[in-house]
């Protein structure tokens, strides 16, 4: 088994993962067709700045680093320790993510299993998340670590391309 240990971002680490977040979910929602693009990456960088008001130092969510064996970086992840909608003893996955060089070496197995160690630590009694349908990898590996489809959202375009207009979706939670 791949050895990862997670600890608290820096500051410095948070700042830029807040802009490489913000990035990355704004054009999921866009390839999603819930977004529109024009002003995607604000509406991204808005909403985690009212989940995060306080940046890393923000209460009852774990925003932390995944370090390997030699103390290289491997990833990140965010954990809400409070579920978005109220779910009792459960927290929220928020984002997970092994850096791309890294990936295909069983690390992102290795940094789930120690964010749940953290989760649990901190007193959750399960982890919740939300995966894009088109993230096969990520699917397939929240299923081989047993986790288990609780509700699904699923589109069919009735005109070929998503509307230009502001289709309200669900924020990350």
């Amino acid at each position: 088994m791949t050895n990862v240990t997670v600890r608290a971002m820096t500051r410095a680490e948070f700042d830029e993962w807040q802009t490489e977040i913000a990035e990355e979910y704004a054009t999921e929602q866009i390839a999603a067709g819930r977004w529109r693009a024009e002003g995607a990456v604000e509406r991204a960088r808005d909403e985690n700045a009212l989940l995060l008001p306080q940046g890393v130092d923000t209460p009852r969510m774990l925003v932390l680093r995944g370090i390997d064996a030699d103390g290289e970086p491997v990833g990140r992840a965010w954990v809400g320790l409070d579920h978005p909608r109220g779910a009792p003893d459960a927290a929220f996955l928020y984002d997970i993510e092994v850096l791309e060089a890294r990936r295909g070496s069983g690390l992102g197995r290795a940094l789930l299993e120690v964010v749940e160690r953290a989760a649990l630590e901190a007193g959750a009694a399960a982890l919740e998340l939300n995966v894009f349908g088109k993230n096969t990898a990520g699917i397939g590996l929240y299923e081989s670590a047993g986790y288990e489809v609780t509700t699904q959202q699923m589109r069919k375009m009735l005109r070929g391309e998503p509307s230009s207009g502001d289709n309200e979706g669900a924020a990350k939670p």
